[in-house]
């Protein structure tokens, strides 16, 4: 389902200030309220306007609240030494100065250990969660990732850093079939490669951010329904380590077929209505663009 093309759509931006620093919510709606207003936390090269197309196919729902927190986009720079905890508190802070009352939490990639801090911080502020891209700790992989692209911005190299991460965020050639890898890899490339110095500055914060401060705490429970995912050829963040957080987490796990780690835009509208799926508390499990949808049950 999306909107139709006479549906009047509200936007409205807000600033906001956690502890000195400001931030910005854009909040979306088109008068329907099937389910409570969703929050969603992208990725650490993403602005709120990143989930934009999303609108049309989740506002027929619910009300879209996209984050652009300290150290996103127009916010404020955010120092290394303030980490997860920080920025989950500040969703939350979000939440109760928009007058949202409890909501539904979506994070991907840098946004899903926000998300996850967020539930297991503020339970009573969740009512379900649904993680993409995620992991329990940093692999010595991205770490060593991480500590290239630093030396890299150093030395102006900025063509070879956009060519190395792509080649990190999405699945090497003959990995398995992916929908739309040559387009969406000439895109990040493009992305990349055309960060403003602040922008290049905050995204590589966000790196060193990830390799100071853990990713999940790991046992802490949470207690609203939670729904992991990943693109079924992701090498950045893979199945297994999905299914361990799921696993730890009583959660369900699944992988969208012919996706990576770049799930959200190889596969927008499978991934928007998962998305509707499971915000609305409907069956995922014929879903035509999922593998087998697993469920555990946390000990």
């Amino acid at each position: 389902m999306s909107l139709s093309t006479d549906t009047a759509v509200t936007v409205a931006d807000t600033t906001l200030d956690y502890r000195g620093f400001r931030y910005l919510a854009r909040t979306s709606t088109a008068g329907s309220s099937a389910t409570e207003p969703l929050v969603v936390l992208g990725g650490s090269s993403q602005d709120r306007f990143s989930w934009m197309r999303y609108e049309r196919w989740l506002l027929p729902h619910t009300t879209v609240v996209t984050l652009e927190l300290p150290g996103y986009g127009g916010a404020d720079a955010l120092p290394v030494e303030h980490g997860m905890d920080f920025l989950a508190d500040a969703v939350c802070h979000a939440t109760e100065a928009l007058a949202l009352g409890r909501v539904n939490v979506f994070g991907a990639c840098f946004g899903a250990s926000i998300a996850l801090r967020l539930a297991q911080r503020h339970p009573d502020h969740v009512a379900r969660l649904m993680l993409g891209g995620t992991a329990v700790e940093i692999s010595p992989e991205y770490t060593a990732s991480a500590r290239r692209w630093r030396r890299m911005v150093d030395d102006g190299q900025f063509d070879e850093m956009a060519q190395d991460m792509v080649e990190q965020f999405m699945a090497p050639p003959g990995h398995g079939k992916v929908r739309r890898q040559a387009a969406v890899a000439r895109l990040m490339r493009q992305r990349f490669a055309c960060l403003t110095a602040r922008e290049l500055a905050m995204d590589i914060t966000h790196h060193e951010r990830l390799l100071t401060h853990p990713w999940s705490l790991p046992g802490l429970p949470v207690s609203a329904p939670v729904l992991v995912f990943t693109g079924e050829h992701d090498t950045i963040t893979p199945p297994e380590v999905g299914r361990r957080v799921a696993a730890d987490l009583g959660a369900r796990f699944t992988t969208i077929t012919e996706s990576d780690h770049l799930v959200q835009i190889e596969r927008d509208s499978d991934l928007a209505d998962l998305m509707a799926h499971f915000f609305t508390d409907r069956a995922l499990d014929q879903l035509p663009y999922l593998n087998p949808v697993e469920h555990f049950t946390r000990t």
